[in-house]
């Protein structure tokens, strides 16, 4: 901390006036080292293997509690989906590595192309960094869709880094997610339409929907005579095709987005 002093001289007598200039704090780098030093050593080293898609994936947290709260029209909010979005494009305008993002409901995945270095490409930063600069944006841009809807309680969103290393693995764990929504969003369709159309209770309705079901079957076992046996089986479970990104025409439309395998 620097002093710095002001003296004059009236009818003799000396004063003084003794005010602060500034406070400068030095580190040199003799001193930055201490006892305590040593803690760092307990740091893990979670830097991504190079040549790898960094995928960063964010999921609402309790997200069906803070829908129900916030009064979200069922099966789809297009308020809700449209913020989900929003807060994506601006995690995409602050992280230029991201080639795409892609999202459902409340999860969003983004993916880091595989030559990004940001942050020396350690998972806890790229992670960190996307949850926040998400669920502050979801909060910032509020208003924009909800209007005067007040949000009622902050938002939060875990997440998750996983590494993908060759096209065909990213190709395919974006058509996951994809093939996932279409399936969750047929259910949820099916399920509201059930319940607000149907007069069904939310509970009558999920057990309507349960893809287990219980038959009746007569069987004649070995040695043993004829008879009617109930048999638990699973319904076929229903799958969606959508070619926009599990065929190829939009990897073709989207040259940008995947690097060479032999790079």
């Amino acid at each position: 901390m620097l002093i710095g002093k002001v003296c004059s001289i009236r009818g003799g007598i000396r004063s003084c006036v003794v005010r602060p200039i500034a406070r400068l704090f030095t580190c040199p780098s003799n001193m930055a080292k201490s006892k305590f030093e040593y803690v760092r050593n307990f740091e893990t080293d979670d830097t991504c293997l190079k040549n790898c898609y960094i995928v960063v994936r964010l999921d609402g947290r309790n997200f069906h509690r803070f829908a129900e709260q916030h009064k979200f029209t069922k099966p789809n909010d297009n308020r809700a989906l449209g913020l989900m979005s929003r807060s994506a494009h601006s995690v995409m305008e602050e992280l230029e590595d991201i080639v795409i993002a892609y999202g459902q409901s409340d999860e969003f995945s983004f993916v880091f192309k595989r030559s990004s270095n940001w942050f020396k490409r350690r998972a806890s930063k790229l992670m960190t960094h996307v949850a926040s600069q998400f669920s502050s944006s979801y909060v910032f841009y509020w208003k924009e869709f909800f209007g005067d809807q007040t949000l009622l309680y902050p938002p939060s969103f875990d997440g998750r880094v996983v590494l993908y290393p060759s096209n065909r693995n990213l190709k395919d764990y974006l058509s996951w997610r994809q093939a996932d929504c279409h399936i969750n969003n047929l259910y949820n369709t099916v399920f509201w339409t059930l319940v607000q159309k149907g007069g069904l209770t939310t509970v009558q309705a999920e057990d309507r929907l349960k893809r287990d079901e219980t038959v009746t079957k007569r069987l004649k076992r070995p040695n043993e005579e004829e008879k009617d046996v109930n048999v638990t089986r699973s319904r076929r479970k229903v799958q969606a095709y959508h070619c926009d990104i599990i065929g190829d025409q939009f990897w073709q439309e989207h040259t940008d987005i995947l690097e060479d395998d032999n790079c």
